[in-house]
């Protein structure tokens, strides 16, 4: 099974600015995502990125680096940029590693990647997970994914579905998204001259674009602890816990 793995990264985070180069245990944390993703059968690991200071830190650590534009709205599009440059195959399956994910489990990456070779129709891959905790599942941050019975995705939202009609078993059939994403090199292309979905605009879910434009999401549900995405201080803590950093 031969993909790519591009970590699309930036300094401009809202939440926690500059938060790929933040410490956890000694290093920067864009170098703990790179290493998890090394550790997956990826051909090869890349990071993407338009800042001359991560593009130093990068090189320190021995990463490769394919320097991209500063007008990508999003880490897609960045990668979009990434498949032109290095001249990927149609065919070529290419995965999307945020850098805010230091604890993510190499043999996720394998796993979405691997569901998209199996899927020829699909375009993209992704995760899901069974919902074990109402107050998270009522999260509007927590993104949710409805599937049919092969697991392509139906829909996608920050709202509570399935609705229960006439129950009040909130957590039967109930999915939530994990924002890993394998793509066809070929469609990445054709992804960036996508127009934007008023569903995507309503819900600020990038996902939802694709499936506006009738293309689909097949969805691998996974028990595996995806461990912490880093999005705030809060966040950051735990992770320097669970890595034993102060």
């Amino acid at each position: 099974m031969n993909f790519y793995v591009v970590i699309p990264a930036r300094l401009q985070s809202t939440r926690l600015p500059r938060k790929v180069l933040l410490d956890i245990a000694g290093k920067p944390m864009l170098q703990h995502v790179y290493e998890r993703a090394k550790q997956s059968m990826a051909k090869d690991v890349l990071i993407a990125t338009d800042s001359q200071e991560i593009i130093d830190v990068a090189e320190s650590f021995g990463a490769k680096i394919i320097t991209t534009g500063a007008h990508h709205p999003s880490g897609t599009d960045r990668i979009a940029e990434v498949v032109l440059k290095n001249k990927l195959a149609d065919d070529d399956i290419v995965i999307n590693v945020q850098g805010d994910e230091p604890l993510l489990p190499p043999e996720l990456i394998n796993l979405v990647a691997e569901r998209l070779q199996l899927y020829s129709d699909a375009q993209v891959a992704t995760l899901a997970q069974a919902f074990t905790d109402a107050e998270v599942y009522h999260n509007p941050n927590t993104v949710k994914v409805v599937m049919d019975s092969e697991h392509y995705a139906l829909y996608f939202s920050r709202a509570n579905i399935p609705y229960f009609r006439d129950s009040t078993d909130v957590l039967s059939h109930c999915y939530k998204h994990i924002g890993l994403y394998a793509y066809r090199a070929g469609f990445i292309k054709q992804y960036a001259g996508l127009s934007k979905s008023p569903l995507e605009q309503i819900e600020q879910l990038e996902q939802l674009r694709v499936l506006w434009h009738g293309y689909k999401i097949q969805v691998a549900v996974t028990d595996i602890n995806t461990g912490i995405g880093v999005d705030t201080e809060e966040d950051l803590r735990r992770v320097r816990e669970v890595m034993g950093a102060k």
